[in-house]
């Protein structure tokens, strides 16, 4: 076990570095603390590993023969296309430093931002979102990157007020659209399930001028976390026309996927879908529904994510680069990618997406 002394105020402080897949601390201290989330979980690293090779780590302050009291994942992304750096984590909305104490946190963060120094990476990336980075992350060099909205829904109203909440024209009436029109529903984790919601992620980031996921990332999501995924599907006349992706991990639901077929927007396909999402939420119990991050330019779907009752916040992302600028896609070269992207026939765009991703975490 990897291991680093140094000294915080003056005192002795031992790094470790644990293999999360192997230690059974880490899930242990994961049911333990307030602030874990889906993303810190061992299927969900599994997951990233099986589809992109990253390798990961937690950097904790606990000795081998202690219970673990802090941590924090990352993962190794090694890219001749975008760079080489450390992650926490990549294609996870958030992923909090489970780190209670400032000084702690500090000397974890001063490490990654020496690996970084010391040239082995481009830059270290950080994505808090309740643990409060800004004055550890400052003083060990890390800076603000990139800002998005996040949303979530608290699901402790009755379900009678959380749809009195909803929008009444864009959620509400669509709703009730879908049920005259007799939408079918269909939830679980089969793979004639993952082919459809495939389908429709496919025509989604077509329309926004991006590659899909690969297939094998959403197939290891489920094999790796098992029944804390649900695949929900909508059809009409036996054509699914939207589908989500749900993962469930404590008291929280969290929405992570959804696409949809643009030619049946009219049946409210995927308002049907969030509300037979959060009924089944409230039934097992869960407290609240995470809708994930967007980006502030994308005011569609930060609307649709208000239009359903849900509260804002902000993520931040901290990065310390060595050149103290953080890499960014120039604005002309993404334009033009994706309208490469948006003209490539399924079978292609799907090989793109294959290809590219593991270059994007």
């Amino acid at each position: 076990m990897p291991k680093e002394d140094r000294r915080i105020a003056g005192n002795l402080v031992s790094l470790y570095q644990i293999d999360p897949l192997q230690d059974p601390r880490w899930v242990e201290f994961l049911e333990r603390h307030v602030r874990a989330s889906v993303y810190h979980l061992p299927g969900w690293l599994e997951a990233l590993r099986r589809t992109y090779g990253y390798e990961c780590f937690v950097l904790t302050t606990s000795p081998p023969d202690a219970p673990l009291t802090n941590g924090l994942p990352v993962c190794r992304v090694r890219s001749w296309l975008t760079g080489n750096r450390l992650v926490s984590l990549p294609f996870s909305d958030h992923c909090d430093p489970l780190v209670d104490h400032p000084e702690e946190l500090a000397e974890i963060l001063s490490f990654l931002a020496e690996e970084v120094s010391r040239g082995n990476w481009d830059y270290a990336e950080i994505r808090p979102e309740g643990q409060s980075v800004d004055e550890p992350g400052s003083a060990c060099g890390f800076r603000p990157s990139q800002t998005f909205s996040a949303h979530r829904i608290d699901l402790s109203p009755s379900a009678e007020a959380l749809f009195a909440q909803f929008q009444k024209s864009g959620v509400q009436r669509k709703i009730r659209r879908a049920e005259r029109e007799g939408l079918q529903y269909e939830q679980g984790r089969s793979e004639l399930l993952l082919a459809k919601l495939f389908r429709l992620l496919q025509l989604t980031r077509r329309r926004h001028g991006l590659p899909p996921q690969p297939v094998a990332w959403f197939r290891n999501l489920i094999e790796c976390l098992g029944d804390k995924v649900t695949l929900h599907i909508a059809s009409h006349e036996g054509q699914s026309i939207a589908g989500i992706l749900t993962i469930s991990f404590k008291k929280t639901l969290i929405y992570k996927y959804g696409g949809s077929d643009a030619r049946h927007h009219n049946l409210g396909g995927m308002p049907f879908l969030f509300w037979q999402a959060i009924q089944q939420a409230k039934a097992m119990g869960l407290e609240e529904l995470d809708l994930g991050r967007s980006d502030l330019e994308d005011v569609g779907l930060i609307d649709f994510k208000r239009h359903l009752g849900a509260a804002s916040s902000t993520l931040v992302y901290h990065r310390f680069s060595a050149s103290r600028t953080a890499p960014s896609p120039s604005g002309w070269k993404l334009r033009a990618a994706k309208r490469v992207f948006s003209l490539m026939p399924g079978p292609v765009l799907s090989l793109a997406g294959k290809l590219l991703y593991r270059h994007f975490g």
